[in-house]
């Protein structure tokens, strides 16, 4: 984008002819590299969520419109209006307000009484409009008189410059300044779709994005040279069969309408009017030719604005393996159900290859492989280093293709939130989301106190990584309390629980008739999670329940001491390690246990690490036996959990044989625990965090002046602020 800048800085000392040698020569390369994804990316044509149709049955929207750049192109308006309105068709031209020409008042209205539409291009076609937003803001407040005056309810800004962030300020119904694929454009990262989306704003606002879907005409004739009109053609027939919007944007300008000898910048009209009657002719009835602002209207009225699908450009970045991490694919998964263009940095774990995968809509890039030897803190850190640099260097390259919108980022750790640094300095916004407080947690596993040179390092480094986020998500309210004492402002903190979503954790049905009773443990094996305790309560359990097995799921440093220790108390056989299950397996396994078992210890990081693991069980039937740790006591007061002394093994192991044999309390503990999870579950958040996201993305400029009545005077030329 810094190239960009320089470019518009120095365009008008450029001259034309070499201006047009360099699109050519960047075009050209463009187009080999970019051969599975121009004209058609088959991944645009896929249908949004809650799509609603168009009117009357019509197989797709057919739109055309027009940027009028400089007074050549408006001389031509008028006859491009006749040659439309000869096949039928009605469109809408978007006009510079302020440089190079004016439009004539008269001109205006007889494109309204003729039922074309009028709309506002930019300011100046200068390529400056979002150079800074000290400069937006004027043009914004200008930009808005004239839409205004003009009766305009469109937009579209000059040379296809988007910050859809930025144009609620406008208070149009749509905006047009994107497209499915185009990397022809100076800023080429396309919207992904054919379909027109909503783009979210404060308080319920918002406003209706239409990418053109059609190649842009002095893009396709002027700069790639293209003899005929094949390309249209094609990609007209292939939004037809996925009843996409086939939106078309000409420039008059480039006409080449017959008067005189045709110059190199320019195309014959002819080949626009063989668009047009190719459109008409094979398609008739079958398409809705519609003006804009009736596909704008039309997507209003037929989608519920809880409905709209959104198309933010959002990646998360996690040193975890997605596949098994239930809170990272929450979010992403969630984003990705309505919409938006959602992808993952993360490990591949396990069998799990490294590079892209597709899970359920959502882009997994893994980038490293995921090594549990983690014993000692600086094994541990160099780790953590690697995979800083690795996907601090993969952002950088992504964001200048794709340009974020938003990067959400997870600790464990905390400082890996500046591998969003290059993002945010192109204007990206930052969540922090921490899952578990890391001075905390690392002076439990690493055996370091409080106090320590270690455990001060990084309580500096989380104050630091907070205030380089533009918003701070914290698991739990008593880590909320911690937080905000010592790195960030209560008002940029929220808390997202590990609620449990009920689009994967709805209840599983149980398979298994085989007389045993099984006891569960699905997690990682770090010394908090108190597994060694289990495993000796479950010795003294198996002495009254011979058919009992403890059967556990995950990994850690530790896997092979948990095993030793179950051997040398006698239960090896039962005690059974089933390696990791991705989050999809996870429901049906616990469906088919007997009991859930979370058996932390309350006097380490585990007081007040919040467990999922707890409402996942719940979700499925299964009860629960915890130890009494005090974030669990925090949320789980109401008698849906049978809590024992937290390190008392004789109690686990009592607690464990009473929910077991007593039928009341299995049922009561089941019934309890199915009530909760109505009560708290990913459903009852999401929302909170999508709006939570589209806040963040939403750039707020209250210090633009009102709009100017001015219907009855021309706007007065006049310099910006």
């Amino acid at each position: 984008m810094l190239l960009n800048k320089i470019y518009y800085l120095l365009k008008p000392i450029i001259p034309h002819s070499l201006r047009l040698a360099m699109r050519r020569r960047r075009a050209t390369a463009r187009r080999i590299a970019y051969a599975k994804v121009w004209p058609i990316d088959a991944k645009a044509g896929t249908t949004p969520p809650n799509w609603p149709g168009w009117p009357e049955g019509k197989k797709f929207a057919f739109v055309l419109t027009h940027d009028v750049e400089g007074s050549r192109g408006l001389g031509r308006v008028e006859r491009v209006m006749k040659l439309e309105a000869q096949h039928g068709f009605r469109s809408s031209f978007n006009f510079v307000p302020e440089r190079e020409y004016r439009l004539p008042d008269a001109l205006r209205r007889k494109l309204d009484h003729a039922g074309f539409e009028v709309g506002v291009h930019g300011l100046k076609h200068d390529g400056k409009l979002y150079s800074s937003k000290t400069t937006f803001a004027a043009r914004a407040a200008r930009i808005r008189e004239y839409l205004k005056q003009w009766n305009s309810c469109g937009f579209r800004s000059p040379l296809m410059q988007h910050q859809l962030g930025w144009l609620h300020a406008l208070g149009v119904e749509y905006d047009s300044s994107t497209f499915d694929t185009d990397p022809f454009e100076p800023e080429s990262d396309g919207a992904g779709t054919i379909f027109p989306f909503w783009v979210p704003g404060l308080n319920g606002n918002g406003y209706v994005e239409m990418p053109y879907t059609l190649p842009q005409d002095h893009g396709l004739f002027v700069v790639l040279a293209e003899p005929n009109i094949d390309v249209w053609k094609k990609k007209l027939d292939w939004i037809a069969e996925r009843g996409g919007v086939a939106l078309l944007n000409t420039h008059p300008d480039y006409m080449c309408l017959g008067d005189k000898s045709q110059a190199n910048d320019e195309f014959p009209v002819a080949w626009y009017e063989e668009f047009l009657a190719y459109a008409r002719e094979k398609y008739g009835d079958q398409m809705w030719a519609a003006l804009p602002r009736d596909v704008a209207r039309h997507y209003c009225a037929s989608v519920a604005p809880e409905a709209r699908n959104s198309r933010k450009k959002i990646c998360m970045v996690a040193y975890t393996g997605y596949e098994a991490d239930n809170r990272v694919r929450r979010y992403a998964e969630e984003l990705a159900r309505r919409g938006d263009q959602v992808e993952v940095i993360a490990l591949a774990e396990d069998d799990s290859p490294l590079g892209t995968a597709e899970i359920a809509g959502v882009t997994l890039h893994r980038i490293q492989k995921r090594e549990y030897d983690e014993r000692h803190k600086w094994n541990y850190f160099t780790k953590l280093l690697r995979f800083l640099v690795a996907s601090s260097l993969f952002l950088k390259r992504r964001h200048r293709e794709n340009r974020y919108d938003l990067i959400h980022v997870h600790n464990v750790p905390d400082f890996l939130v500046f591998a969003a640094w290059y993002p945010k300095w192109n204007g990206a916004k930052v969540i922090l989301d921490i899952h578990d407080i890391v001075p905390e947690l690392f002076a439990s596993k690493f055996k370091s106190g409080g106090g320590s040179t270690y455990v001060k390092l990084l309580k500096a480094i989380e104050k630091m990584s907070a205030r380089f986020a533009d918003h701070v998500i914290v698991s739990n309210h008593l880590w909320q309390q911690t937080l905000t004492s010592r790195s960030v402002p209560k008002e940029k903190c929220s808390v997202y629980l590990n609620n449990v979503d009920l689009a994967l954790f709805y209840p599983h049905a149980r398979t298994r008739d085989d007389g045993k009773i099984v006891i569960i443990f699905p997690g990682s094996f770090q010394w908090h999670q108190g597994l060694d305790l289990a495993i000796e309560a479950f010795a003294e359990l198996k002495k009254k329940v011979p058919n009992a097995e403890f059967h556990l799921y995950g990994g850690g440093t530790t896997t092979a001491e948990l095993l030793a220790l179950a051997a040398r108390l006698g239960v090896a056989e039962s005690v059974k390690y089933l390696g990791t299950a991705s989050m999809d397996q996870m429901p049906a396994l616990i469906a088919n246990a007997d009991l859930g078992i979370v058996p932390k210890r309350a006097d380490s990081f585990g007081n007040e690490a919040y467990s999922t693991k707890i409402m996942e069980f719940m979700s499925q039937g299964v009860p629960v036996v915890a130890s009494r740790t005090k974030i669990d006591e925090y949320y789980f007061g109401d008698g849906s959990v049978r809590f024992f002394p937290s390190g008392d093994v004789k109690e686990m192991s009592k607690a464990m044989l009473e929910v077991i044999e007593n039928k009341a309390l299995q049922e009561r503990l089941v019934q309890r625990g199915f009530e909760h999870v109505g009560l708290h579950n990913w459903d009852t958040r999401k929302k909170e965090y999508l709006a939570l996201v589209d806040t963040l993305t939403t750039e707020p400029m209250p210090w633009i002046p009102a709009v100017v009545d001015r219907t009855s005077a021309p706007v007065e030329e006049r310099s910006e602020a």
